[in-house]
């Protein structure tokens, strides 16, 4: 995942390792299935999703699975990226299939910068370390986990479920197996709806639970290439019109602008909710924008928190700089990569007009790096979507309310909304507040919110598939 915004939170490995709970049976198999699948190597650079897809399809048909029910889709010109669907026929034909969706590649990572082998498990003070430990590869083993349990156990669900275990959600401009099967093998992944990683829940520092999220939406992901372009000549001979002094007022201007405050239905659920669990100013000043949208004193408070305020609007932010030739030499050129996270509902071209309007320099060239994403509306929050999380979570933890969201970054579940796929972020597993070095270095997970998120979703699985509508 690129980023999972304000309700997937990660954990802090410096405190004392947590007493661990009974697993669910069949934990030492899952674990073992888990560990084959971090051990894949399957980033970009140098590794293959097509053997980790293997490998799963391997316990697949172990597990009863005909080869018939599993499907390894691979892009000609992708070898190494292959797609995995699995499919547990439902006894309603007139019932639409769900989807469990996960993707099996992971962030490049480098041994030399982790404490640890970044492609061993490591179990250790009550974590899982390694690449993929969380992002993504938790909710793919679940999922392959759950499917051989309900094989096994001959489970016969009303709909059919589908798995669908994906490529290239880390980098999608060289290739994503979700817009694969969506163009090329749509009839494998067709749903009533997805479930997809995107929302944990969130732990304090003591290791209570707060809530557990739920994602519906996300926000459109798109870069933009900022470029000034000047004859240069002589730094002995300086003029005022410097591409960099262009550049560099520009991204000013930009750094001390907010876009308009727009909150979507998944927003507000999210702020209401949270105003009862936050207490003080902080609930007060989530109602007060509920309330009124336009309370500019309001609206200040609740930005202070980064992923509240990035849920309140469109956000553009420079992340890269390059100008300049040579040291003695004015700058022909100088360019910046602005990356925008935009809120559902507003097209990319609309942003750029803005950005135009924003950096105020006719000088400044603005262009999309990349084709953009599309346009993916926010799936409704029904009540058969609701009821049955509500329902699980309140066995495994009770009194823990649950908390819709709309993620400020980016999953495959925007490719899915876009086809009308109405996909939600939904794992059960709690984190803290650090990240959990997802996409950066000594990634891990809680092992008892893993034994968690196993419980949840198999649970939750097996209930939405015995709806019917």
């Amino acid at each position: 995942m690129i980023f999972r915004g304000s309700v997937l939170l990660g954990l802090l490995a410096t405190t004392a390792a947590p007493a661990l709970a009974a697993p669910e049976p069949g934990w030492d198999s899952f674990k073992a299935l888990y560990k084959e699948l971090v051990e894949i190597n399957t980033t970009l650079s140098v590794g293959s999703c097509t053997d980790a897809a293997n490998a799963m399809a391997a316990h697949l048909k172990t597990a009863g699975f005909p080869d018939s029910d599993l499907h390894l889709i691979v892009s000609p010109d992708r070898p190494k990226d292959g797609n995995l669907v699995a499919i547990l026929p439902g006894s309603d034909a007139a019932a639409k299939p769900m989807l469990l969706l996960a993707h099996i590649d992971v962030v490049e990572a480098n041994r030399a910068d982790w404490e640890r082998d970044p492609f061993t498990l490591i179990e250790e003070n009550g974590y899982f370390y390694g690449r993929g430990t969380a992002d993504d590869k938790a909710m793919a083993a679940v999922f392959v986990d759950s499917m051989v349990r309900f094989k096994t156990e001959g489970f016969v669900p009303k709909r059919t479920i589908k798995l669908a275990l994906t490529c290239g959600e880390e980098t999608p401009t060289t290739f994503n197996g979700v817009k694969y099967l969506i163009a090329n093998n749509r009839d494998l992944i067709d749903a009533s709806f997805a479930i997809n990683e995107g929302a944990g829940g969130r732990l304090d520092k003591d290791g209570k639970h707060l809530f557990l999220g739920i994602q519906a939406g996300e926000k459109t992901y798109q870069d933009y290439t900022l470029e000034v372009t000047n004859p240069g000549g002589h730094s002995s001979r300086p003029t005022k019109d410097n591409a960099i002094y262009h550049l560099a007022g520009g991204l000013a201007r930009l750094g001390a602008y907010d876009f308009p405050i727009a909150l979507n239905e998944a927003v507000k659920a999210h702020f209401a909710a949270m105003s009862e669990i936050e207490t003080g100013e902080v609930a007060a000043a989530l109602k007060a924008v509920l309330a009124d949208p336009t309370n500019a004193a309001a609206v200040a408070d609740v930005a202070k928190d980064p992923s509240r305020n990035s849920m309140m609007r469109t956000t553009c932010v420079a992340t890269m700089v390059n100008a300049g030739h040579a040291k003695n030499a004015l700058p022909q050129r100088a360019t910046a990569n602005v990356n925008c996270r935009i809120l559902p509902g507003v097209s990319v071209e609309d942003i750029k007009t803005e950005l135009a309007t924003v950096l105020a320099d006719d000088q400044i060239k603005i262009t999309l790096d990349g084709a953009p994403d599309p346009d993916a509306p926010v799936p409704p929050l029904t009540d058969a979507v609701l009821n049955v999380a509500k329902e699980v979570a309140g066995g495994i933890w009770p009194n823990v309310p649950l908390v819709p969201a709309m993620a400020t970054g980016a999953t495959d579940g925007r490719y899915m909304n876009a086809a009308g796929i109405p996909t939600y972020g939904l794992s059960g597993m709690f984190g803290e507040p650090d990240g959990g070095g997802a996409h950066g270095l000594n990634e891990r997970i809680r092992v008892q919110s893993l034994m968690d998120g196993r419980d949840f979703l198999y649970r939750a699985v097996k209930l939405y598939s015995e709806q019917t509508g």
